[in-house]
């Protein structure tokens, strides 16, 4: 396989060299100071390699070696070294594999089984029946995950086939499921609120805490939709579930009392201020290894394979970020993120319509990128124009916009043509990518009267930040 591509590879690295280098000689020749023309050279170098099928993380190097070249006298190597060093001895980064390391090992547990069980008998009265175990399951499980797939892949390996076995709708299933899955991003532990923090150097802890609220209004929203589905279309439910008696169904929510107490363990030091992110990561990974046992999903194999996991994940978020890091000292260098922001704020837009364009300009590049790529990739540009008094005067601190971006990386989860969720979907169910993307849609919809929800009570995000108390994480 390598070998039927190396040539293919030859000729586009040939083609991007000449291509670059017949850019670079045209830029020099009109000057340096052509905004427009350093504009389309980064922009000309990043998507024709990310194009090309190169690592995203080389791809955001690349561009970055380029335009330190192109624009400044210090030694690229230099600051390449530089900057990927101070990047990646961050601390605050310490959390992203111990999370990312909870979630692998909740992931080759029992958990999904046991969330079934225990909420099944609460959620089957409602109006939706069991639909809604993929909402609160999903809602459950990103407390513990902080991803998307991980998510997805738990709670659908076990919801799937119990509600096919019930003549549950399929579109309502699978829809459900893949809008639910998104607040594995929202919802604390998230890997990409840890990205997004790091970016641009807010406090982890305030951002998880941020989090919460949103995380749980999507989800009623969600269940909201479920509910308005039972009702209008009366012709599509299943039969209902056989009564148990409150005593059976106490017993039942046994099942959940492990996951509950890591979620509390977890988010509850955080917000009480008896640890920070990397402290309370490390209470997730040890409680998490203590449910494996007790279930006895704990071997030697299981161990491993989530360790590996984890470090595979860690690695490729970690390399993401250090290319991100270079291309925003390179941006730096040739003032881009400066120009843009001066011409956004010469268009006299207002802060409304400001968000109305970055909503659309993050689902247009989360069709390409994933949700960490899109962040690490638009934050050095786009923080110029969102960190000034006009926003915070509205309530739109930095907290706020991190979740404002989630809420909008989240919808690229189900949009295609990369929606990844859709494709993990897809290898579940079988179903094609199209039939998958419409079954999501309304959940998309969903997403996008979230950020006007947002827009109009960006309280939502700020007000339990401001009440947790300070800890040692700021």
């Amino acid at each position: 396989m390598l070998a039927h591509d190396l040539p293919r590879r030859l000729i586009a690295l040939a083609a991007f060299t000449l291509l670059a280098a017949g850019a670079w000689y045209l830029l020099e020749s009109i000057g340096a100071d052509y905004v427009l023309a350093k504009t389309g050279i980064f922009l000309f170098v990043l998507f024709f390699l990310l194009g090309s099928g190169v690592w995203i993380g080389l791809a955001l190097m690349g561009v970055a070696y380029i335009g330190v070249e192109a624009f400044t006298s210090r030694p690229a190597g230099d600051a390449m070294i530089t900057t990927i060093w101070t990047t990646s001895s961050s601390w605050t980064l310490t959390a992203l594999p111990l999370f990312i390391w909870m979630g692998e090992i909740l992931f080759r547990t029992r958990l999904s089984e046991d969330m079934f069980k225990g909420l099944a008998p609460w959620l089957a009265r409602l109006p939706g029946g069991l639909l809604h175990t993929n909402v609160v399951g999903c809602t459950i499980f990103a407390a513990v995950s902080g991803s998307s797939a991980a998510t997805l892949t738990t709670v659908g390996k076990m919801s799937i086939p119990e509600l096919r076995k019930r003549n549950y709708p399929e579109f309502m299933t699978i829809g459900t499921l893949a809008g639910s899955a998104t607040l594995g991003l929202m919802i604390p532990p998230s890997l990409t609120l840890i990205v997004y923090g790091v970016t641009i150097n807010e406090s982890i802890t305030k951002l998880f805490i941020a989090g919460i609220v949103p995380g749980l209004v999507l989800a009623l929203m969600f269940m909201g939709y479920i509910a308005a589905w039972h009702y209008v279309r009366p012709d599509q439910r299943p039969d209902p579930e056989p009564p148990m008696s409150l005593r059976d169904k106490l017993w039942n929510s046994r099942f959940l009392i492990p996951v509950l107490c890591l979620v509390t363990a977890v988010i509850g030091s955080m917000y009480l201020g008896l640890a920070t992110p990397t402290e309370a990561a490390s209470i997730g990974v040890i409680g998490a290894m203590v449910l494996a046992a007790a279930q006895g999903s704990l071997t030697w194999a299981t161990f491993t394979a989530s360790l590996m996991g984890a470090v595979r994940t860690s690695a490729m978020v970690a390399f993401i970020l250090m290319g991100a890091a270079f291309l925003s000292l390179s941006m730096g260098f040739t003032g881009l993120p400066r120009a843009l922001a001066g011409w956004i704020a010469s268009m006299h837009l207002s802060v409304f319509t400001l968000i109305a364009a970055l909503t659309v300009f993050y689902i247009i590049i989360g069709m390409f990128l994933d949700g960490i790529s899109s962040v690490v990739l638009t934050m050095a540009v786009i923080e110029p124009m969102v960190n000034v008094p006009a926003f915070q005067e509205l309530g739109f601190s930095m907290i706020w916009f991190g979740i404002f971006i989630v809420v909008v990386v989240e919808m690229a989860q189900i949009t295609p043509p990369i929606g990844f969720n859709l494709f993990v979907l897809q290898g579940m169910t079988r179903h094609q990518m199209s039939y998958i993307a419409k079954a999501a849609l309304p959940m998309f919809l969903i997403m996008v009267l979230m950020v006007g929800v947002l827009v109009i009570f960006p309280e939502l995000a700020t007000w339990l930040p401001e009440t947790a108390r300070k800890g040692p994480g700021g």
